[in-house]
Formats: C-alpha cells, structure tokens, sequence
C-alpha cells in the first residue's frame, strides 16, 4: 500500500502499478458514471484470468449522464444490474431502468434503512462505531469497525447471497453490481466474487484500493477506501470460517458445484 495526496489529505492506493492485463485497474472512463471497473483481467484460480467485459462494478448508474447510460447499453450485453442500495436510496436517486427494459435488476439490500430491518444490536453497533471514531479523532476507525457488519449481519448475509445467486443465474451476457459510490458494499462484493474465482488477497485489496483513484474526490475524502477497513472484512471471515470462500460456502450456502460452475463461465481457458 502506497499514499497520495488528494487536496492536503493522504489516501491509500494500490501498492503497485496497475499490469498491462488491466490497464488503470479495469477503468471504464465515463463523462459522469465513476468509478466503474472491469474485472476482467486479474488473475484468479491457477493463473487464469477474468475474461473481460462480464463481470462490472461501479457507482450508481443513476448518477451517469444521458450519453453514459447510452455508451454502457451499448458496449455491454447487459443481462443483470445489482443494486447494493437500501430503499431510501433507490428513490434518492433511482437506476434508469427504463433503459435497459430486458434487463433484470435485482436489489440486494445490504444495509437496510427500515427500523424494522435492522436489529437494536446493529444499531448498537453503529453508534458505538460513531462515537469511538469521534473520540478518537480518527476517519477510518468508523468504517474499520463496521466493514466486518456488511458482511455478517443478518441484512448482509441475506444481500450478499442474492448478490452471488443472481450472478449464478447469469448464465449469459455481463452483471454489473453497484452501490453510491462502489466503494463499501461493492467494494465487498467484488471481494466475495473475485475470491470465489481464486485472485489473491493482495490483488482484491489492490481492486479495493482503487475506488480512490476513481471516486468522486469530494466523496474520497469523507471517506476513503482503507486497507484497514479491508483487513478488518477479510480477517473476520476467516476467523469465523477460515477464509472469505469458506463464508461463501458455510453462509452464503454456495456449494463448490456452483463455485466452479462461476469459475467455468468466467475465468480463460
């Protein structure tokens, strides 16, 4: 891991430059549509690559400009959009579904705004979060604490698992997969389907990493991305279940036909 500096502030980017198999670490430029990045490319399961154009992150799709929208309609054989976003947010600033009307989207709720959706435990957690990072004075601290909750919370398990379901079911065509920023929950997302795949852990740290290359700057630097706040993910998993694909099979409930069924269909020959 390496730092820049971004307007008087040192954010984390990946620790080496991006290799000529990914150029600018998958980056697909839009006008307005940040941060969005093509897996193709990284190297997963016995040095096969991600095959290039099926597997999509970014930001909010809403947030992409008329001629954006046209371009990814155009360019990618869309077959499934993602949505890592809670209700509040879809109406904040809706995906332009009418665009791609042969296109299934899927909302997978990951942090959910409803009272009746998150536990008093969760919010607990939440403020604790808060306040430690207040007191401590410390930006980072806050999404250190609660990345290991995106992922074993009950709204995070149910989410993540219909995000890995619904790129099981995309047996053909391209998935993109987002949140507002496709920094935080997109970011583990990736996480969860580049591991399935066999990249390494400093590479899908690296991909994480990234997002502060290509975000929003202004969004960058209330909240950066943190090899910190990936750790502490990534630790967690594999304290609980040995490793981010042990949570996939023991939690998400993949079985390893299905695992190689995504390794089939995605990585080279």
């Amino acid at each position: 891991m390496r730092t820049v500096d971004m307007d008087g502030m040192q954010v984390e980017v990946p620790d080496e430059e991006a290799s000529s198999e990914r150029p600018d670490y998958g980056l697909i430029p839009f006008d307005t549509l940040a941060n969005t990045r093509d897996l193709g490319g990284l190297t997963g399961l016995d040095g096969r690559r991600i095959k290039r154009g099926l597997l999509l992150r970014s930001g909010a799709l809403g947030l992409g400009s008329a001629q954006d929208i046209a371009r990814l309609k155009r360019d990618y054989d869309l077959r499934v959009i993602i949505d890592l976003r809670n209700d509040d947010e879809l109406i904040e600033a809706p995906d332009p579904l009418d665009v791609f009307p042969d296109v299934r989207f899927v909302q997978a709720d990951i942090l959910r705004a409803s009272a009746a959706g998150i536990s008093q435990d969760a919010v607990a957690r939440v403020q604790e979060a808060q306040r430690r990072a207040a007191e401590e004075d410390d930006p980072v601290l806050f999404m250190e604490l609660l990345y290991p909750h995106l992922l074993l919370d009950d709204s995070g398990i149910e989410g993540y698992q219909g995000f890995l379901y619904s790129l099981l079911a995309c047996d053909e065509g391209t998935a993109l997969w987002h949140c507002h920023v496709g920094r935080d929950r997109c970011g583990m997302a990736s996480m969860l389907i580049e591991a399935v795949l066999g990249v390494s852990r400093e590479d899908m740290a690296n991909d994480y990493l990234a997002t502060n290359l290509f975000a929003p700057r202004q969004l960058t630097r209330e909240a950066p991305a943190s090899l910190r706040s990936f750790n502490a993910a990534v630790d967690a998993l594999e304290k609980v279940y040995g490793s981010v694909l042990g949570y996939v099979l023991d939690e998400l409930e993949f079985t390893m036909a299905d695992v190689n069924e995504l390794r089939a269909r995605y990585l080279e020959a």
